[in-house]
């Protein structure tokens, strides 16, 4: 027992420099809805990034919910498309989009927090509240409603840490006439993180990082920069989901965010990992 408790000082004390650099920080963290099926994962990560609260760290989570939008999708006999990534968005799949991630996921999410803090520490919203991601189309095409991420309102954010609560963002966003867009979670968390000049961006999602080979998961490539993402864009290695993922990562670091990983949120305590150690599980990106 004894040396258990020594270990568990140890290990405190290794990652102090770590607190140290962090403690203030903003990171912002995308939560992807595949990575959100397991409730008892969903529980560690909410852990973990209480952990990180605790510490000084003022986290940001935006999350999608794209198996929960395909449920329900499916339910009432819609058929899920995509391109390159995005999901194709009519007026239909508008209202399903935005009942799933605005009356579901981000409740429930919300509810984890909640449940697992000393205090009631998570606020749920949406780009609608306080038009805090503004929108417009993404395409010129009749009734669709992918939209573009063209400003923030980051100013409902910092009185949210002002005020010591964990804003809880689902990925939508609103235009001046008040119609409602499905934007790619990683797109806004990329452009919230930003915005808000994070430390770091996180995106969590059922995947090792930016591999060599999707079916060879030692092949996770650890670190990369603007022309190595570009190189396997080109090279057709980057491509479907991962495009919206690394194409957010670099907006981030255009806009001074210092660091971004691509990390697989379903591994236990990876985020702590990637944060507390020099060690990469999944992909840092970096200018």
């Amino acid at each position: 027992m004894i040396v258990d408790s020594f270990d568990r000082i140890e290990f405190l004390h290794s990652i102090l420099p770590f607190i140290k650099k962090y403690s203030g920080s903003v990171f912002v963290i995308k939560y992807g809805g595949a990575a959100m099926r397991n409730l008892s994962d969903v529980s560690l990560v909410v852990e973990d990034i209480l952990f990180l609260y605790y510490l000084g760290i003022k986290p940001v989570v935006i999350h999608g919910g794209g198996p929960f939008i395909n449920d329900w999708l499916i339910k009432v006999n819609i058929e899920p498309k995509f391109h390159e990534g995005l999901r194709i968005t009519d007026s239909a799949t508008m209202e399903i989009v935005q009942m799933v991630l605005s009356g579901k996921v981000n409740k429930q999410l919300v509810s984890v927090f909640n449940k697992n803090s000393k205090k009631n520490l998570a606020v749920g919203l949406s780009g609608h509240d306080a038009c805090l991601v503004q929108a417009e189309p993404l395409f010129n095409l009749p009734d669709n409603f992918i939209g573009r991420v063209t400003g923030v309102n980051t100013e409902i954010i910092q009185l949210l840490f002002d005020s010591n609560y964990i804003p809880i963002i689902a990925s939508t966003g609103v235009d001046n006439l008040g119609q409602s867009y499905n934007i790619n979670a990683d797109t806004v968390a990329g452009v919230i993180a930003g915005s808000l000049k994070a430390q770091k961006l996180f995106l969590l999602t059922d995947s090792p990082g930016i591999m060599y080979d999707i079916n060879d998961h030692s092949s996770v490539i650890k670190n990369l920069n603007f022309q190595i993402i570009e190189d396997l864009k080109a090279k057709n290695i980057i491509n479907g989901g991962m495009i919206p993922k690394s194409n957010a990562c670099l907006e981030a670091l255009n806009h001074g965010v210092d660091s971004a990983h691509i990390i697989d949120g379903r591994l236990k305590h990876s985020l702590l990992y990637e944060v507390f150690t020099e060690d990469r599980l999944g992909s840092m990106i970096t200018l």
